[in-house]
């Protein structure tokens, strides 16, 4: 096998590939990236048995073949070359990469014992890449990150004919995104379950390319893989097996409190007040007088205060947060104000944003966070 392909072109492509290897494989020759040279196509594949990645890239093919080589030593070298043409080449048991006056020899892998790559699902529809990318930050904000707990590592995406809706919990806060899309049946009904950090990899990766065709088997004998493609670039992934907690009815339907906040002001002023904050000690918010008051920190040790303008509609309250829950849900918000509202003290606030301070609020995020005991 040889083939010759821009320094630039190959290096987006198997940074990008490389992307998926796994640190700790379940066989070594899972370490390797498969690449595959014919008809004018290189194909680079990345593979452990959960995800896989996949792209094809033009290149000038001297000579056809494939081999296998460690991926994230062939990310590291392909990074390190000057801006020129690479020339791969196959020679005897020895991959050749060649750059201008830079020569690397790697050891292959054996291709035999490379597990076959799975098949791409069939295209249910797509999505506007940008539109998937912010919906995926806001909702895996509340996913959790705790993998004794593997079912709540995942999003539950939720399809309904041209609307999803994506939802996350980690028991502590839970979020819901809806989004529209264009699928190939109007008339689609189902639910899938994918892990938070395979769709933050999606997001990142082809969420500025474009239309993203999002993949899944249709009938259930199949439906063990989601998939998405754009660009060139595919990527797979086993679902998650499991019962998701039944989390959209938690957010309630009416409030009788409310209090809207500039969300950069809160965010800043948070940041603050919890560099005072000892680990897993609340947040105190205290919402009276056209102000919510800002404390943390008691004692001898440090404690903080800070006051931010604030819209009220309804009596007062005093609640209490967990500062990163609050921060992580205010920074993907999306609008320039907050509208925090309140059922009682004791119960989650449910936050929306809103462009403006008079307008209405987005109802298409919902980011839903529990309150913390305040101390006597």
């Amino acid at each position: 096998m040889k083939f010759t392909i821009g320094r630039d072109v190959l290096t987006d492509a198997v940074t990008w590939t490389a992307r998926s290897l796994s640190p700790r494989p379940p066989a070594p020759v899972l370490r390797g990236l498969l690449i595959t040279a014919e008809d004018n196509l290189v194909s680079i594949a990345s593979f452990d048995y959960e995800t896989s990645a996949q792209l094809d890239i033009e290149a000038h093919i001297e000579t056809e073949g494939q081999i296998l080589v460690e991926g994230r030593m062939l990310s590291d070298i392909v990074k390190s070359l000057p801006n020129a043409p690479v020339t791969i080449e196959l020679t005897e048991s020895r991959v050749v990469v060649t750059c201008q006056n830079s020569t690397f020899t790697l050891a292959t892998m054996p291709v035999g014992e490379y597990p076959a790559l799975p098949t791409m699902p069939e295209v249910a529809g797509t999505i506007d890449g940008s539109v998937f990318a912010e919906a995926i930050a806001q909702v895996t904000a509340a996913a959790s990150k705790d993998d004794t707990l593997p079912i709540l590592t995942a999003v539950k995406i939720e399809i309904e004919g041209d609307k999803i809706t994506f939802l996350a919990t980690d028991r502590y806060r839970l979020s819901m995104k809806e989004i529209t899309w264009t699928p190939h049946d109007p008339q689609i009904s189902t639910s899938v379950l994918v892990k938070s950090r395979t769709l933050t990899e999606v997001a990142r990766s082809l969420g500025g390319g474009g239309e993203i065709e999002f993949r899944f088997a249709t009938e259930a004998d199949d439906a063990e893989l989601v998939g998405f493609s754009s660009g060139g670039r595919r990527t797979t992934s086993l679902l998650v097996d499991g019962e998701y907690p039944k989390i959209r009815s938690l957010f309630p339907e009416e409030s009788n409190i409310y209090a809207t906040v500039d969300t950069g002001q809160l965010i800043e002023a948070v940041k603050r007040v919890a560099l005072v904050a000892e680990r897993n000690t609340s947040l105190l918010m205290v919402f009276s007088n056209g102000e919510v008051s800002l404390s943390a920190g008691q004692g001898d040790d440090a404690s903080a205060t800070e006051s931010v303008p604030v819209q009220m509609e309804g009596e007062d309250i005093t609640v209490a947060f967990n500062p990163s829950y609050l921060s992580e849900g205010l920074n993907v918000m999306g609008g320039a104000y907050t509208r925090f509202a309140f059922t009682s003290a004791p119960k989650p606030a449910l936050l929306t944003g809103k462009k403006e301070l008079e307008g209405p609020q987005n109802e298409d995020y919902r980011y839903l966070v529990m309150p913390i005991r305040i101390p006597n």
